[in-house]
């Protein structure tokens, strides 16, 4: 896809310059394979108008692609109409030259939370894994980031990202439609890692752990977001069927056993730097993601729970240094 021609052309020569010997074919072997809706979405992405937006924001809560005033009423409501054709947009929020993606999630709420407690990325390698469409890679690229990678296997996160990429190409960020398995071990090229929303998914915890650390640098910088409960230094759930109508969770540590996994994995400075419950404020359905959302996955009588009777959604942020 030459959408990525720059990012291999960025590679070259930097510590992640081994990644190139599997990473063109991976890429292009995912699209080939396809999937039964990629004709729709690419037609949309190429069907936008290309039109150069007067701005572009990537620092603030909302990233912001061009002005209302850029284009007419009629261009307005055919881009709107071509976007809503990649139902559900479920990272952002976003502001296309005026109109506006309310997202499933509230991205920038995490942002704000986990910002203030990382490292400069001014200059930065930085992976994103399960980066969904890119919104946290766009605002990285806002710190000043020199290069964003994200992985993500959902091929529609990754045409949304394609139909944002094509209003800012200058920007170095990148979407990838690979999860993390497809990333070659011992890389050891990344200043930054970012995994959020990831290890509750992976059947094993530490095994992914392991993964991260082998993709950072010595010295480089992880930054952990995943669910937890509490309890003690041993305390972890299991969920026996579903998790808040997920049934791909399967490890959910207390931060102190999160903090033990981590420390086990041979990372350094370990740090818990937020907690946070999920609010009905953070994830919910929107005309932008129309399915069910988090107050459906909660006990309506007890919002403190799910509706399997599980602990509700909390959420830590760890940060941690690769050694």
């Amino acid at each position: 896809m030459t959408v990525y021609h720059r990012l291999y052309e960025q590679l070259a020569g930097s510590l992640l310059e081994g990644w190139l010997e599997t990473l063109p074919v991976a890429v292009a072997a995912t699209f080939e394979r396809g999937h039964g809706d990629l004709a729709k979405w690419q037609a949309v992405v190429d069907g936008l108008p290309k039109i150069k937006p007067s701005s572009i924001e990537l620092s603030s809560d909302c990233v912001r692609i061009g002005e209302a005033g850029d284009i007419d009423v009629e261009t307005t409501v055919e881009i709107e109409r071509q976007l809503r054709l990649m139902h559900p947009w479920r990272k952002g929020p976003y502001s296309m030259f005026g109109i506006d993606i309310d997202t499933e999630w509230r991205s920038d709420w995490k942002w704000r939370r986990l910002q203030q407690h990382i490292s400069s990325l001014k200059g930065r390698y930085v992976l994103d894994v399960g980066c969904g469409n890119g919104y946290h890679a766009w605002r990285m690229a806002g710190e000043g980031a020199e290069l964003v990678v994200g992985v993500d296997p959902t091929i529609l996160f990754v045409m949304q990202y394609q139909a944002l990429q094509q209003y800012m190409p200058h920007v170095p960020v990148y979407v990838l439609p690979l999860g993390i398995e497809h990333l070659p071990r011992k890389l050891n090229g990344f200043d930054t890692l970012f995994s959020m929303g990831v290890l509750y998914h992976r059947r094993s915890p530490i095994d992914h752990l392991y993964e991260l650390r082998s993709l950072l640098r010595a010295g480089g910088e992880l930054v952990l977001e995943t669910l937890v409960v509490d309890g003690d230094a041993d305390t972890v759930l299991v969920p026996q069927g579903r998790y808040a109508k997920m049934r791909n969770v399967w490890f959910i540590p207390s931060p102190q056993a999160l903090e033990g996994w981590l420390m086990r994995c041979g990372f350094k400075n370990v740090r818990l730097v937020d907690v946070a419950v999920t609010s009905l404020d953070e994830q919910r359905s929107t005309s932008w993601m129309t399915f069910d959302s988090l107050p459906d996955f909660l006990d309506p009588d007890d919002r403190a729970l799910t509706v399997e009777g599980l602990p509700a959604p909390k959420r830590a942020v760890y940060i941690a240094e690769a050694p």
